[in-house]
């Protein structure tokens, strides 16, 4: 082998090794790249375990909260009614004194129909008036209907009220004109807040019909 050639062989031997060392050195490196990448994907995966438990538990913890808050809302015009229907009963419908009795809320038995209840939301007993209220927080024209066939059916569930004048208010915190309406055409007194006070709103338009 010619001298030239040995020389050549030499630097092309050297060459192989430096690349053999430096690949070695950079396989290390990316190695341990790979290896320090899997530890932080395992601590992200970890955390993000923990952020997933945490947002659980946070979601519910406000859907019980909204939850609170859907019921509190929606017994709140209930809450305003109730106090107003017996000073309203006084002042509309010639109700002397303190009422007989005043159930708000009152779950009762149909007296003719066994397995058949219903809520009835506030009622005042008065010697010879019945006041029975039904209050909804978000008046719809379908409430007042609804209405209309508890009012007659009414005294199957209190047959002991029987003979009494009965006083239907269909309440709300604040009701449309075309609820209003709906309610004067079935004889149904409409009760809202006008000014800080429950007043009548269709008084002589009912006894009027």
């Amino acid at each position: 082998m010619s001298q030239e050639l040995k020389e050549k062989v030499s630097t092309l031997e050297t060459t192989l090794q430096d690349f053999i060392r430096h690949t070695d050195r950079s396989f290390i490196k990316v190695n341990n790249a790979i290896v320090d990448l899997h530890n932080e994907m395992g601590d992200f995966k970890e955390e993000m375990k923990v952020f997933k438990d945490e947002m659980k538990g946070f979601k519910s913890e406000m859907a019980r909260k909204w939850g609170e808050l859907a019921n509190r809302l929606g017994t709140l015009a209930e809450d305003i009614v109730a106090p107003n229907l017996v000073p309203v009963a006084r002042k509309y419908f010639n109700c002397q004194g303190e009422p007989l009795d005043f159930m708000p809320r009152r779950v009762k038995a149909h007296s003719k129909e066994a397995g058949r209840s219903r809520e009835f939301d506030a009622i005042a007993v008065f010697e010879d008036t019945v006041i029975l209220s039904e209050t909804k927080s978000t008046p719809r024209l379908e409430y007042v209907n609804y209405f209309s066939q508890v009012i007659q059916e009414f005294f199957d569930y209190f047959p002991e009220l029987a003979g009494k004048r009965l006083i239907p208010i269909f309440a709300s915190l604040n009701i449309e004109e075309n609820i209003i309406k709906q309610a004067t055409k079935n004889k149904i007194f409409v009760m809202a807040l006008k000014g800080d006070t429950m007043e009548i709103l269709n008084y002589h338009e009912v006894f009027g019909k």
